[in-house]
């Protein structure tokens, strides 16, 4: 047992000094000592006497700074004192024991031999297993350093071996001296057993070397298989979410090779079809050729022979002059229809090959303008009536084929920018401006004879004009015009054909006014809306979102606000995949601006973007944005997102189970970020929590949100209630019935529990982390709960939700409308102590009170619960939680619906023969002063107070003094301040100590105003004195008039600072310096500052304490008296 005993020792002491627990191991070399077991504490003291580890010097120098004072010493003599006795009692103990000791010695003396072979058996079994724990530490040395977990369990085993020792000193120390671990709370592990370092050192002794080699083999193989567990579970993820990734880019690139396939089709289809109509039109083409070529001899043919019949008849040909242009002008006609059966041709093969079209129709025009040309020589041989006959037919001609050409040429310009051009741009997705001429219109380079441009070239270099001026222009027009210039710019922009001109022209389009106001930026937008249905999807994506992006930082918020808008308005004009992406990030940027408008436009328009998206991939972070917005500081942003975002987003994501989920936690985590009212652990004040206007306002706004969703939640109820037919026969309400059924328990409706389950448990939690003062809170928590019984009806508010409020402030309630399945969770939210009790009657009863018995059809049921808490807990020796249910209701009378209640109870109290019951409500009616007017005061609070003052128990008299105190300082009243003048004078008139000190109280309890007043006066003494001497010099009219006057005027107003000399002096002055309107300016002076002719107010504007009558002549007159009498 003593080689046990010492290599548990040593094994503790090994541990001490690996450790560096140099306390513990200091103070257990002097319990060894102390024990007289010197040889388990040879190590210790060599190292604790080794010079290197603690130098002389040192120690020394540490004995030199203590200091001896008597009461030091003292102390230390009663400390030796008491050791020394507990030495005496350890000396009669030890000597107990040696007599012990002997008279074994001499047992064990008569039994040699067995000794003998005992203790060479001790001898050898010790040799034995020096040699094999030699042999354990040299194969087990490199276990390496201790781990957490084993060095926490090694402590808690040291720590019970040293109470079980008996170093209890020790163990002290060792408790000091780890300050990481509780070694009280020993953690659940395979080490953890009854006198552990015991076990330790039999497991050790009787483990083999290979076992333990086997079993450390185990670990590392077990440690390693672990980590190579967590590295395959994190590549498999890895790969998982690679995997999705490349499923999703194949989907993405099946549909798009399936629609390239589709469009490759249909477009081959197309030139197929094309291919024959250029066929048709070329032998066509063909055949007018012929005509025409057949037709030019003809026309050639006529010219002869009418240049013949000119040389032989002369008088002949005015007549044969008429005839050939009747027949020219027919074939001119004729060739003019047949030009435009050939561009009509050409138009329609154009999408084929329009080089070779152009080509063709160059041929057909030069010969058709050979053909006009020849058609009307001039013939110098003729005569002048001849030639002017020619020429007037040849000029109708020409004129009738140029306006021909042109509206041709105009037609098809206007076909090929907004068919061709954009049809390609859509398709395809390549701006116009990097195809050939060729695909993007046909070109007609007909030249006539007069040598005319083309329509086209006319038009773009048009364009290019308008483009090149505008930036030019813009600056010096007036801001209020600017927008005439939008159609001009709008055409550059659709029209031109090089990019960076457009992205400049775009660029002045969003910078046109500098800070523009709202009908400026609708303007503006209407522009931009209207470009970006023109221009086509890519268009949109290219230039205008990128300027979107520019703007989003600018020093103006008006220009970040027509971002804001340009985002909701254009993104339904850009390709999906762009909104959820790109728009949404500007949003998201917007959200986070300085500028309120500006995050209320992002609001408003991330509402009208939802309804866009192609998808809900990115509903949380869109969930996140409402959130985020719902609590922005500014009032305006909240009222646009509960309006317009709250219900998009529900409407879009259908997450309406995850979004009051988030609220729900968002309300509680608000309050739980604050810090405790008090520190003090076990408080009722420690569970209330000091809330910040931050977290504040963010509770307010979340209630809100909660009231707004509050239809939402009952609609889902309703349309899953797994009882069809009771729920269709119950209409907008929950009956009995189907209350009944649902209490069954058979199937599970989980939106209708959603109420009573989360969310009311929710707010009582919430109630009970607000302090007293937190009114507008607990008025919103109140809203809403009488919003849930108006939704849900008086079956759900009698049967469901009383119940619930009526177990969480520790009252009994019936709960057989709850299914047993949940019936613990309701139980859990009873109180389970005394301050649990108070809280939840401080918190939840308000609640109660206001929010569910508050309602209408729940009167009656008030009125007997106050009572039963008033009436009854009063007329208790020993009442329980009075100031709790006081306060409960004080917010009760927030609501003034429920003042005649609150009444009728009170008198009841008033009348009663009970003291408590009459102290009670003297109470609460000091706490109804603030919530009530000047005639229920009058009607109803005066003569309770004074019913109570005049009450021969002392107790209910100094209560109903403190009630009078606060009516004072809230009624300045000339009625009401004479009754309770005259009830104070009675007070003192009893001649009673405690009442005389309870009145005065009452005086201290306000601002004293007599430093106030006396410096009001001096200040006035002043001032008049000042006037008197001004009034005695010649001052300018003007001066008087501006100056003078309103000084005197302003010092007549505080009538109780003004002295009666002063006062007199300064009227006659105004008198004389303002003709005879003195009159008219005191009659408005005495209708603006009010003054009774009887009585000032109890208290002046200043909060002073009880004022003084008219007669009195200020405060240094003689005291005020009191009245012994009272009108009522």
């Amino acid at each position: 047992m003593d080689v046990e005993r010492s290599s548990l020792c040593n094994c503790v002491v090994n541990f001490l000094l690996e450790e560096n627990y140099l306390l513990t191991a200091f103070e257990l070399l002097h319990e060894l000592l102390d024990d007289g077991r010197d040889a388990q504490a040879i190590r210790l003291k060599d190292f604790f006497s080794n010079p290197v580890q603690f130098p002389a010097d040192q120690i020394s120098r540490f004995n030199s700074l203590r200091v001896a004072d008597p009461q030091t010493l003292l102390e230390e003599k009663e400390a030796l004192q008491e050791k020394l006795a507990i030495s005496e009692y350890e000396f009669r103990l030890a000597q107990e024991d040696i007599s012990k000791l002997k008279a074994e010695l001499q047992k064990k003396a008569e039994l040699p031999a067995f000794e003998t072979s005992g203790q060479n058996g001790d001898i050898s079994s010790n040799h034995l297993l020096d040699l094999k724990r030699q042999k354990k530490d040299i194969n087990l040395a490199n276990l390496g350093p201790l781990k957490d977990g084993e060095r926490q369990d090694l402590n808690c085993a040291v720590k019970e071996y040293l109470l079980l020792a008996g170093y209890r000193l020790t163990a002290m120390t060792f408790y000091e001296e780890v300050t990481d671990q509780n070694l009280d709370v020993w953690p659940n592990s395979p080490a953890c057993v009854p006198d552990a370092l015991r076990h330790y050192y039999y497991q050790y002794l009787s483990s083999t070397e290979e076992a333990a080699e086997e079993k450390m083999a185990m670990l590392r193989e077990n440690e390693s298989l672990l980590k190579a567990n967590d590295k395959l579970n994190h590549e498999k993820e890895f790969l998982l979410k690679n995997k999705e990734l490349a499923d999703a880019h194949i989907t993405a690139l099946t549909n798009s090779i399936d629609n390239l396939q589709k469009d490759l089709k249909d477009r081959t289809i197309q030139v197929q079809n094309m291919k024959q109509l250029l066929d048709n039109h070329r032998r066509e083409l063909n055949d007018c050729r012929a005509e025409i070529t057949s037709l030019k001899m003809h026309i050639e043919s006529s010219r002869s022979g009418m240049g013949m019949s000119a040389d032989e008849d002369g008088h002949m040909q005015p007549h044969s002059s008429e005839n050939n242009c009747e027949k020219t002008k027919s074939q001119g006609l004729e060739v003019e229809s047949l030009q435009a059966e050939n561009s009509a041709a050409i138009n329609s093969a154009g999408y084929i090959n329009a080089e070779e079209t152009v080509q063709k129709e160059e041929n057909v025009t030069g010969i058709s303008g050979v053909q006009t040309t020849s058609t009307f020589p001039v013939d110098r041989a003729s005569g002048a009536q001849n030639n002017e006959d020619a020429q007037l037919v040849a000029s109708q001609i020409s004129d009738e084929k140029d306006k021909s050409e042109k509206n041709i040429h105009e037609t098809l310009f206007n076909i090929s920018n907004d068919g061709i051009a954009t049809e390609n741009e859509r398709s395809v997705g390549i701006p116009s401006r990097q195809l050939p001429r060729e695909d993007r219109g046909l070109v007609f380079k007909t030249d006539y004879a007069s040598g005319k441009p083309a329509s086209e070239k006319m038009g773009l270099e048009t364009i290019q004009i308008l483009s090149d001026a505008l930036p030019k222009i813009v600056p010096y027009v007036l801001i209020n015009h600017r927008e005439e210039l939008l159609p001009l710019m709008m055409c550059a922009i659709e029209r031109h054909p090089d990019s960076n001109t457009r992205d400049s022209l775009t660029h002045t389009l969003f910078n046109l006014i500098k800070r523009p106001d709202e009908q400026q930026r609708r303007i503006i937008m209407d522009a931009c809306v209207s470009l970006a249905k023109n221009v086509g999807e890519m268009r949109t994506e290219t230039e205008l979102l990128p300027q979107c992006w520019e703007q989003i930082n600018h020093m103006y918020e008006e220009r970040r606000l027509l971002v804001a808008q340009s985002c909701g308005e254009l993104a339904e004009f850009v390709r999906p995949e762009i909104r959820d992406s790109l728009i949404l990030s500007i949003v998201q940027q917007l959200v986070e601006d300085s500028a309120t408008v500006v995050r209320d436009a992002a609001a408003h328009n991330l509402a009208l973007l939802l309804q866009l998206f192609p998808n809900t991939e990115k509903y949380y972070k869109v969930e996140e944005l409402m959130f985020q917005l719902v609590c922005d500081p500014a009032g305006v942003v909240v009222d646009t997102t509960l309006k317009e975002l709250v219900p998009a987003s529900i409407k879009w994501g259908n997450k309406l189970d995850h979004i009051l989920q988030v609220l729900l936690s968002h309300i509680l985590g608000s309050a739980l970020r604050c810090p405790p009212v008090s520190g003090v652990e076990g408080s009722v004040e420690s569970h209330f929590r000091v809330l910040g206007e931050h977290e504040r306002w963010n509770i307010d706004v979340l209630l809100r949100m909660l009231v707004n969703l509050l239809p939402l939640v009952y609609k889902e109820a309703i349309e899953t209630c797994p009882f069809q037919s009771t729920s269709e026969s119950a209409g907008t309400s929950f009956s009995l019935s189907l209350l009944q059924l649902y209490a069954r328990g058979h199937v599970e409706w989980s939106a209708f529990e959603w109420m009573h389950m989360e969310c009311f448990p929710v707010l009582i939690q919430l109630t009970c982390l607000l302090p007293q003062k937190e009114d507008s809170l607990k008025n919103r928590i109140t809203k809403f709960l009488l919003a849930v019984s108006m939704q849900f009806g008086d079956n759900y508010l009698t049967h469901v939700m009383l119940p619930v409020f009526l177990v969480s402030v520790g009252d009994e309630a019936d709960l057989t409308f709850f299914p047993s399945s949940i019936l613990s969770k309701v139980k859990a939210l009873k109180p389970k102590n005394a301050i649990a009790e108070r809280v939840a009657t401080t918190c939840v009863m308000p609640l109660l009170l206001a929010g569910v018995l508050g309602a209408p059809s729940k009167h009656e049921q008030l009125a007997e619960y106050l009572r039963k808490q008033l009436i009854q807990n009063a007329a208790k020796d020993t009442p329980t939680h009075n100031s709790e249910i006081v306060d409960a209701i004080r917010f009760l009378c927030t609501y003034v619906e429920h003042h005649d209640m609150i009444f009728n109870i009170l008198w009841e109290m008033v009348v009663s023969s009970h003291m408590n019951m009459k102290i009670s409500a003297a109470n609460l009616l000091k706490v109804m002063v603030p919530y009530i007017d000047a005639k229920v005061a009058s009607t109803h609070v005066l003569p309770a107070l004074i019913t109570l003052g005049s009450d021969q128990n002392l107790n209910v008299k100094y209560a109903s003094i403190d009630a009078f105190g606060s009516v004072a300082q809230h009624f300045k009243n000339d009625m009401i301040v004479d009754k309770i003048r005259v009830q104070m004078d009675a007070f003192l008139e009893d001649g009673s100590q405690e009442a005389t000190v309870a009145v005065i109280f009452q005086f201290t309890t306000s601002p004293s105003p007599v430093t106030d007043i006396m410096r009001r006066r001096e200040r006035s003494n002043a001032f008049c004195e000042a006037i008197r001497a001004l009034d005695a010099t010649d001052l300018p009219a003007t001066s008087v008039r501006e100056f003078l006057v309103p000084a005197i005027q302003n010092l007549l107003k505080d009538f109780d600072a003004l002295d009666p000399a002063h006062k007199e002096a300064l009227e006659i002055i105004v008198k004389e310096r303002s003709g005879g309107t003195f009159e008219t300016i005191s009659k408005a002076m005495g209708a603006h500052l009010g003054i009774a002719s009887s009585v000032t107010s109890l208290f002046s504007e200043g909060g002073d304490a009880f004022g003084e009558r008219e007669d009195s002549g200020g405060l240094n007159s003689e005291p005020m008296t009191f009245h012994a009498s009272i009108d009522l």
